[in-house]
């Protein structure tokens, strides 16, 4: 039987010496793995379609038991050419890519999650910041992992007093009175909660040109990592090497300063 799925690769692994195994994102019906079949032959009419981030139409072969299917042909409706001749895009889109993948099961179809990847790839393609793409991007992942931190009051007494500290261990805000009960509590600006709170309920296609300053920035990484760390039992190859790539930048750009 043949089908017909809209995707984008998220990941994409070696099978041989030909051939790999691609993992789709589908707006159909989720994540799903596809057996490439020559699609690392120079002249492969897959080769394209099968590379990491590419968004097609593929038509696949898929049998009445439960292996996987084999992809027969894709039609190309983007390859994000200016987002892979760009380091620092690239890292990101491997970095988001990875964490849909490991936080999401196969066969579960989510049209919005599919969106909103599609979107950030195209934001990203299109020069746009990369890395408030990324937070609002973490910030949505950790929703669909069931993890929502309160950012609308007080998580302990339900109290809207400022300024706000955020804890990790008790799941979002904290006002000055309750802060004592979480030592650890990270203090952020108003800035830094009113834009998390924001990208919880943000819809990509709307968004503009957003101005972050350089503290908000790492107050808003500071903190959702603080609450990926603690919640989710993932380890990303990509985080590490988009971390130091970040680290460099902040040199390069203190230097220039």
């Amino acid at each position: 039987m043949l089908v017909k799925w809209e995707g984008i690769v998220i990941r994409s692994v070696d099978y041989g010496e030909s051939s790999k195994v691609v993992t789709l994102f589908t707006r159909e019906n989720g994540k799903l793995g596809v057996m490439a079949r020559g699609s690392k032959k120079t002249k492969s009419r897959l080769a394209a379609v099968s590379q990491l981030f590419s968004h097609s139409y593929y038509l696949c072969k898929a049998g009445p038991g439960t292996g996987m299917p084999d992809l027969s042909q894709g039609d190309m409706l983007d390859s994000f050419r200016d987002m892979r001749q760009s380091l620092t895009a690239t890292a990101y889109a491997a970095y988001i890519a990875e964490l849909l993948d490991r936080l999401t099961q196969e066969k579960e179809p989510n049209p919005y999650m599919f969106q909103l990847l599609l979107h950030t790839f195209r934001y990203l393609d299109e020069g746009r910041d990369a890395e408030i793409l990324c937070r609002i991007f973490e910030t949505k992942m950790l929703i669909v992992a069931g993890i929502s931190p309160q950012l609308t009051a007080c998580v302990n007494c339900g109290e809207q007093r400022e300024p706000y500290a955020i804890s990790v261990g008790q799941g979002g805000l904290l006002c000055p009175v309750c802060q004592p009960s979480d030592p650890y509590a990270m203090a952020v600006t108003p800035s830094t909660w009113k834009l998390l709170r924001l990208f919880q309920v943000f819809d990509l296609e709307r968004l503009g040109d957003i101005e972050v300053k350089p503290a908000t920035r790492n107050q808003l990484k500071h903190v959702l990592r603080g609450f990926m760390d603690e919640y989710l039992d993932i380890r990303l190859k990509s985080r590490a090497f988009l971390e130091q790539l970040e680290r460099m930048e902040r040199m390069t750009q203190s230097d220039q300063d």
